[in-house]
């Protein structure tokens, strides 16, 4: 018997068998948990009354009389109403029928912030009682289709399809503990019933989602050097990965029209499209409000206690981020860094409400059946790492949640109408460690300061802390767009004057390759400053976790290491010689790009080692990682990576992130793939995001 066959009979054994008594259980459970609802919010005095007990526990059951008559055809007739409103239209429907209720049962009054309120107590009651009972939350969706089933309406598919499942920032490393300590016991079943294997993969220099999602989706993340980078054919305008205008111009820029999603796919909590016909909450098309829209939303607010649910747990994870921020200061557990009380909430977004939102659209996508192959986003362990540690109690709590919606999808596959294969995957790692500016007491953009002359005007973008979707939140660096765009024209073309005439006989001088090091270690900072050359020059400095890129704007093309050298003497040593970088990579006009450090340089091209080889603790393909990088149009004049220290597993990021990723050292750049064990994934190990897209296009190609 094949697989769809099988499934085929377990899928109609498993929707005629729901009993009345499983639906008369989940109905007085929700009855109570209403009722209990009721007594908290009654007793809280915020606009609910009742005259005694009974009468809360009649109008509970007149509520779900209500909901069950109106909620459905209300639901489908306002649904774009809801989406629009991102749920807060939900909430006014139950506002309504909590009114309607009270305008039924006598002794029942309801007014002011309680119509609000009340929902949330009766949902997050409700959910308490079903996880403690262990009844299923997401039995209304399946009732909907057994509903189908007996009507004639939905038939059996045999072709399978697959739902892959993208855990944002955790490394395998992680993975494997979270299994060890039964923080993830369904991904910990599947591999131990033997339905799935795992492996590592290595993503390419940039390991941020920007890039590993290009290459994943698209199969192509050339020219993304980082999380952010500077365009200088372009005015010097600085790309951002979750920019709300540039996500789409890198997504025109990397798409084909082939992407891992072309076919029959569905985008949900993506950076990129993958070229699917059907986005939500992606990205690169937000601003396309007609592609916002989807009939897979009515799943998320099928039910009326649902989005009544997500804010109840939405505000029970801002305690909880309360209460992390609390324990790290009481145990002063180091490094720790200051999150502020704007922060619990958007934690509480990324962690709560997209992982619900995408978990209950992504079910519905399984029970409609439609959908040939999906690809999910969840952001929650990536935000808390940043904030609280890779290691840390609150991101396992993190992964703990996330295993019970890989439950929830799991259960889901039970009543699709044709098989699912279930992948999860991370798209990059995180490397713990605490901050450059901690450790040394300056950012990045303090130290290149130091090592130019007073007058330089620099602009630094040292915080990519929104990475998804926190960019539609905050939006920083977009007055700073504008200041670098619109500088004095005035100023500039006196000072490109000058600089073009010493990048020229820069150029005429030639470097002796055995004279670079001693270059790097014997130089003096200070000892030359040449104002003439670098007056009002304009440098920009990001930073994208540990690794720095650092453009030297005045002149569009990308400077060499000689005019590098003759321009700013001090910059390059000075960073060189910092004990708090791993290395710098420049390119020379003589030698190619080179790695230099401050024992040693690695000349990439013809991979001669001089001194000490200062790529040795960042693994055996460093050097092919940046050499790939060094070929980008916007690669930066310089590029900088922290150290990173092998005994203690820590880099020291540019950005203000207990745990971080962008660059190389450590666990960001070990990502996994936890994939079905018929699958063959090929001997050879899978280097680069575009490589995993070929891997899994094929996979795809041979269902």
């Amino acid at each position: 018997m094949g697989d769809g066959e099988k499934h085929s009979l377990d899928w109609h054994s498993q929707i005629q068998g729901h009993s009345r008594f499983y639906w008369l259980g989940r109905t007085l459970v929700m009855w109570l948990g209403g009722f209990l609802g009721f007594v908290i919010i009654d007793y809280l005095s915020v606009g609910l009354h009742f005259d005694d007990w009974y009468t809360a526990f009649i109008a509970a059951g007149v509520v779900g009389i209500l909901n069950a008559m109106f909620w459905p055809v209300l639901t489908r007739i306002l649904l774009p109403f809801m989406v629009f409103t991102v749920g807060i239209g939900a909430l006014l429907l139950n506002a309504f029928l909590l009114w309607l209720a009270s305008d039924l049962v006598a002794g029942f009054t309801i007014e002011g912030p309680a119509l609000i309120l009340t929902p949330i107590a009766m949902a997050a009651v409700t959910a308490v009682l079903s996880a403690i009972l262990t009844i299923d939350d997401d039995a209304t969706y399946y009732r909907s289709v057994i509903r189908k089933f007996k009507k004639g309406k939905i038939k059996f598919d045999e072709k399978p399809g697959v739902i892959f499942l993208e855990i944002d920032g955790l490394a395998f490393n992680i993975l494997s503990e979270a299994l060890e300590k039964g923080a993830m016991p369904t991904l910990k079943k599947w591999l131990e019933n033997g339905t799935h294997r795992v492996m590592p993969w290595e993503t390419d220099l940039s390991s941020q989602t920007g890039a590993s999602q290009a290459g994943i989706l698209h199969g192509n993340n050339h020219n993304i050097p980082a999380f952010r980078w500077v365009e200088k054919d372009k005015n010097n305008k600085i790309m951002v990965s979750t920019g709300l205008a540039d996500a789409p111009v890198i997504e025109k820029r990397i798409s084909d029209g082939n992407g891992l999603l072309a076919c029959h796919g569905a985008s949900r909590t993506n950076l990129f499209s993958g070229d699917a016909g059907d986005v939500i909450f992606t990205y690169s098309q937000l601003k396309d409000l007609g592609r916002f829209y989807s009939r897979a939303w009515y799943y998320v607010y099928s039910y009326p206690s649902n989005f009544a649910r997500i804010v109840a747990l939405f505000l029970w994870d801002v305690l909880l981020d309360l209460a992390s921020q609390i324990v790290h200061w009481i145990k002063n557990i180091q490094p720790r860094i200051k999150r502020g009380l704007i922060y619990p909430f958007i934690r509480a977004g990324a962690n709560v409400f997209l992982r619900e939102v995408t978990t209950a659209v992504v079910i519905g996508d399984m029970l409609d059946g439609k959908i040939d192959v999906a690809y999910v986003t969840y952001l929650g362990y990536d935000e808390i790492a940043h904030h609280s540690g890779t290691r840390d109690w609150d991101a396992f709590h993190a992964l703990k949640k996330l295993d019970m919606q890989f439950h929830r999808l799991d259960n889901a596959r039970k009543y699709s109408p044709r098989p699912y294969h279930l992948v999860v995957q991370s798209d990059h790692g995180q490397t713990n460690g605490a901050t450059f500016l901690q450790r040394y007491g300056l950012s990045l953009e303090d130290l290149v300061r130091d090592l130019m002359p007073p007058e330089t005007r620099i602009y630094s973008e040292l915080s990519s802390n929104e990475d998804h979707f926190g960019q539609a939140i905050q939006n920083p660096i977009e007055d700073s767009k504008k200041y670098i765009m619109g500088r004095s024209e005035p100023v500039v073309d006196e000072s490109r004057y000058i600089f073009d005439t010493t990048v020229k006989k820069a150029d005429e001088t030639p470097v002796i390759k055995g004279k670079v090091l001693g270059y790097l270690q014997r130089h003096q900072i200070g000892e030359l400053h040449s104002k003439v050359s670098s007056a009002n020059a304009q440098v920009i400095v990001l930073a994208s976790g540990n690794l720095g890129l650092i453009y030297l704007t005045e002149h569009v093309d990308r400077l060499t290491f000689e005019q590098i050298k003759t321009i700013y003497p001090d910059l390059i040593p000075g960073l060189v010689q910092h004990e708090g970088v791993g290395f710098v990579m420049v390119s020379s006009k003589e030698h190619g790009p080179m790695a230099m450090g401050r024992e040693g340089i690695h000349y990439l091209k013809d991979g001669t080692i001089e001194g000490e080889d200062p790529l040795t603790p960042f693994g055996p393909r460093a050097h092919e990682h940046l050499l790939r990088t060094d070929s980008f149009q916007y690669a930066p004049d310089i590029l900088v990576n922290s150290f990173y220290d092998e005994e203690k597993n820590e880099v020291a990021a540019f950005e203000e992130l207990v745990g971080s990723h962008g660059g190389l050292g450590g666990e960001q750049t070990q990502p996994f793939i936890l994939y079905p064990s018929q699958w063959s994934m090929g001997s050879e190990e899978i280097v680069g995001a575009e490589k995993l897209y070929k891997v899994l296009k094929k996979q795809l190609e041979q269902l």
